[in-house]
């Protein structure tokens, strides 16, 4: 694939509508002329949200340290993007924090919560998930509560899960109500769009998706009717290759997102004083060059650790293993570098660590030539590793 190709099955290349910051994983460039590190960075809205953010925003999933936080803010970072669950808990405990005397109106704060609307005691426990965020995070609201890693639209539009969430906002808990999704991704906007809930979708988006003329249609569909998008997983798993031993050039991967004006904003995941500032380098050189594009064009027939989460090979597994969610934990460890969360990602799906055990033959066949036998053995057994050996 050419760059011409590329660019022309791209998210709404040429339209004009390039604007904005984002992050990197590798080295943006020296500082371009005229544009000072403190320049005020681009900002769109998020759907009928109302909400002005910038389109760089920070993914506070993985990062530890309240400092890496304080230096975003200072840089005129606006939106923060965490879980109920990411690091058991610390990570809302650090922003709650870190914001505690802050202008409330100086940020804005999302925060997700998984949950099994098929539960018996699904209420009581969405509620008591809910308000352990609130108490964590030191706030009588946040401004976009998601319902996290939506897997099927039935579980989606569930009615109980519909109610509470119209509950947490009708009381004022939560300003927006949105979804995160890896899988099944148009049909799960149009179910959103069609529930009348959900205000903002936070959305896996990256230059290797197999499915982007039926997403960007989505998506398009979903602004129209009002809905805001975020993007993430932005870094296509932020390594060149399989084995995680290259970094990715995040900043032509976040060019790329930028170019379509559907997507608000992105939430990378950096975690270092230099990762920022590299962010900030690159929102003042946002538009896609001729050399991102042959970058990119070159990146396409390559196994890297993004995961279509397309289902296939679910089908195909002779044990039915969530094998999507397994690639996840192994892009976790040897794109990202955190095992830790690979870990949390197997425990949440009760896995032993030998479930490819006794199979002599894999017998799925993965669309984007994952090797995925190999995949799971190097990382399942990091769910019986004492947490204190990880990173």
């Amino acid at each position: 694939m050419n760059r011409r190709t590329f660019l022309s099955v791209s998210a709404l290349a040429g339209a004009g509508a390039v604007v904005a910051p984002q992050t990197a994983f590798s080295a943006v460039g020296s500082h371009p002329a005229g544009k000072p590190a403190n320049a005020p960075i681009a900002t769109r809205v998020l759907g009928r949200t109302g909400m002005r953010i910038p389109i760089l925003s920070m993914g506070v999933m993985r990062a530890d340290n309240p400092a890496v936080v304080r230096a975003a803010y200072r840089a005129g970072l606006t939106h923060f993007d965490t879980a109920h669950g990411y690091q058991n808990g610390k990570n809302e405990e650090m922003l709650g924090a870190f914001f505690q005397d802050k202008d409330r109106h100086s940020f804005t704060i999302a925060t997700k919560g998984k949950a099994n609307p098929s539960s018996d005691d699904f209420e009581q426990e969405y509620e008591a998930l809910f308000t352990t965020s609130l108490r964590r995070l030191k706030m009588d609201y946040v401004d976009i509560f998601y319902f996290h890693a939506a897997d099927d639209v039935e579980t989606l539009t569930s009615p109980r899960l519909l109610t509470i969430l119209k509950k947490f906002k009708d009381a004022g808990h939560a300003r927006h109500i949105g979804f995160s999704t890896h899988a099944h991704k148009p049909a799960q906007i149009d179910a959103a769009i069609a529930s009348g809930v959900f205000d903002v979708c936070l959305i896996s988006y990256n230059f290797k998706l197999h499915i982007l003329p039926e997403l960007n249609a989505a998506i398009r569909r979903g602004v129209d009717a009002g809905m805001g998008f975020v993007a993430m997983k932005t870094m296509a798993g932020g390594a060149e290759d399989a084995e995680g031993h290259k970094r990715v050039d995040g900043a032509a991967c976040l060019r790329w997102v930028w170019q379509n004006p559907d997507i608000t904003t992105a939430i990378p995941g950096f975690t270092s004083f230099d990762l920022l500032d590299n962010c900030l380098e690159a929102a003042h050189a946002p538009d896609v060059t001729p050399s991102d594009a042959d970058y990119l064009a070159g990146l396409q027939e390559k196994e890297m650790l993004y995961c279509q989460h397309c289902g296939n090979c679910v089908s195909q597994c002779v044990r039915h293993l969530p094998v999507p969610a397994l690639m996840r934990a192994y892009m976790y460890t040897f794109g990202y570098k955190h095992p830790s969360l690979s870990k949390e990602t197997l425990q949440e799906l009760a896995l032993t660590g030998n479930e490819c055990a006794g199979c002599k033959t894999c017998t799925v066949h993965c669309p984007s030539g994952f090797k995925v036998a190999e995949k799971i053995a190097a990382i399942a057994p990091i769910v019986n590793v004492p947490s204190y050996y990880l990173a």
